[in-house]
């Protein structure tokens, strides 16, 4: 699910790729370029803006909305925040869905009308089938936002102050483990993958019972794990992967999110059972590890 959702993502952000116009200025006479985008409700890229400033006003958004987050788990604020999650979602859903639907009139709206019942279903009924589709295309939409705004190096810098972030809040503080276990029993709402899994020994329990069930007509119950991947985690590869789209193309952006899945699955492979674990920093390295071998090729 994560390699679809970063392949969605590549997709995604090419449907958004700005188209270069030349027009003459008035002024001097000379013949210039401009970037033309095309992202809708309103989420094109404002003037004036610069990577730089960028990264740091991302910072300070995560900052406010980890610290409004736990101020509202205080409150027990949940009916704000399950509303705060269905505008996101149907947000996500809908940047995502229009880029399918673009060159058709009038798809932002198509787009809109298909992603609020699947942004209904998912926040205020649970179905994990709706909520892991769901997840695959919301990230891409949201990426789209921010992929405009950002170069190479300063998403760089912001894969590395994430990774850090996470490593502070799953081993150290702990406070990730608390807003997602708020965000599963309280909220009921959680913004990231749920990937089962099963155990060595779970799994060998169910080749035995394959074997004897010609024997006995009763089953025995396997339990299946359930881990769970932040929405986060989906996110910066898939801007990275946005951002290296633009500057080498779509071999370049498919190896980023290769590099980010070899790094994720190592991870789960190497995971125990019940332990959480902050996955930035593994992603953080596969890209980084890609983005390397993308600047050796190209």
């Amino acid at each position: 699910m994560f390699f679809i959702a970063q392949l969605i993502g590549i997709f995604v952000a090419n449907a958004y790729a700005p188209e270069i116009v030349q027009y003459t200025n008035q002024t001097t006479g000379l013949v210039e370029t401009e970037k033309v985008y095309n992202l809708p409700y309103g989420f094109n890229p404002p003037e004036g803006t610069t990577p730089g400033t960028t990264v740091i006003s991302i910072l300070i958004a995560i900052a406010i909305a980890v610290l409004l987050i736990f101020a509202l788990m205080k409150i027990r604020a949940e009916i704000f925040l399950r509303l705060w999650f269905f505008v996101v979602v149907t947000i996500g859903l809908s940047l995502a869905l229009n880029a399918f639907f673009i060159k058709i009139p009038n798809s932002a709206y198509i787009a809109l009308i298909i992603a609020l019942p699947f942004a209904i279903i998912k926040v205020f009924q649970r179905n994990i089938i709706v909520h892991n589709f769901t997840e695959m295309l919301i990230y891409p939409g949201i990426a789209t936002v921010f992929i405009p705004l950002l170069n190479v190096w300063t998403v760089v810098i912001l894969l590395l102050f994430i990774s850090v972030y996470d490593i502070y809040a799953v081993w150290h503080a702990g406070f990730m483990q608390k807003m997602a276990k708020y965000q599963i029993e309280k909220v009921r709402v959680f913004s990231g993958f749920f990937v089962p899994y099963m155990s060595k020994k779970d799994k060998e329990l169910l080749k035995k019972s394959k074997l004897s069930k010609s024997k006995s007509k009763k089953g025995k119950k396997i339990g299946v794990n359930v881990a769970i991947l932040g929405g986060g985690d989906v996110v910066f590869p898939i801007i990275l992967a946005g951002v290296v789209l633009a500057a080498f193309g779509v071999f370049a952006a498919i190896l980023i999110s290769i590099g980010a899945t070899i790094a994720l699955s190592i991870l789960f492979y190497y995971s125990e059972k019940g332990k959480f674990y902050p996955a930035m920093p593994f992603i953080s390295a596969g890209c980084l590890v890609a983005l390397g071998v993308v600047y050796w090729i190209f």
